[in-house]
């Protein structure tokens, strides 16, 4: 699948409980002990759903919420807390979550839910089938790039890649979450083999790889397409 999903919660069982659940169901499951922390990796990530617990100290999950929401990003949020009153779910709502589901919840219902809204994301932020840059043209359906009419072999990696920029929407994209959705978990690979298939694409598809029109570098951040 590769959705990226950040589980928020202070409580160690229930982050590691989630995190195994949607593990299992093929998602990757990352995680963060509390809110300002949650809310650091949510905005360096950006990840495809947040499962966010609302009884935190410091930063809860209301005012988390609120911030992502005045700083414009524009995840699923998925509320998940031990409150039932309506008053708290209308203020999980009015803070900008999508969805709330109340502590204990069967694991059915929460991979309903969670199913539902990166539906819902995925019909809203669906990633072009083509690119083109210049004299290149890109078929991220097919796997098939030309340059002036002539076939460019891109690596199934590099493809990936373009993807993943082409999510964006010209946002950045860390180093961290291309090791993260392209490599996964268990290649161990550093940062610097996502410089290296840059440097490769940029070779490919740019008329002058030293000056790029269209794979621009965010300096201590990653990499962004600029169409």
């Amino acid at each position: 699948m590769n959705q990226r999903i950040l589980i928020i919660d202070d409580e160690a069982p229930m982050r590691t409980a989630l995190a195994d659940l949607l593990a299992a169901e093929g998602y990757r499951a990352l995680t963060a002990d509390d809110g300002g922390r949650g809310l650091e990796r949510a905005l360096a990530e950006k990840p495809d759903l947040i499962l966010l617990d609302v009884m935190m100290p410091k930063l809860d999950g209301f005012a988390l919420c609120a911030e992502l929401r005045r700083l414009s990003l524009d995840v699923p949020v998925l509320m998940l807390t031990a409150k039932g009153q309506i008053d708290d779910r209308v203020t999980g709502l009015d803070a900008g979550a999508d969805d709330y589901l109340v502590k204990p919840f069967s694991t059915d219902e929460l991979l309903a839910r969670v199913r539902a809204l990166l539906r819902r994301r995925d019909r809203k932020t669906r990633p072009p089938a083509k690119l083109t840059l210049g004299a290149v043209h890109i078929d991220l359906v097919r796997q098939t790039a030309t340059r002036a009419g002539q076939p460019v072999h891109l690596t199934a990696k590099e493809l990936a890649m373009l993807r993943l920029l082409a999510e964006a929407e010209g946002e950045p994209v860390t180093r961290e979450k291309f090791l993260d959705a392209v490599w996964g978990y268990t290649a161990f690979p550093t940062t610097r083999t996502v410089d290296n298939h840059i440097a490769s694409l940029r070779a490919k598809i740019e008329p002058n790889p030293d000056s790029p029109l269209w794979i621009k570098t965010v300096h201590g951040v990653g990499y962004k397409l600029e169409l």
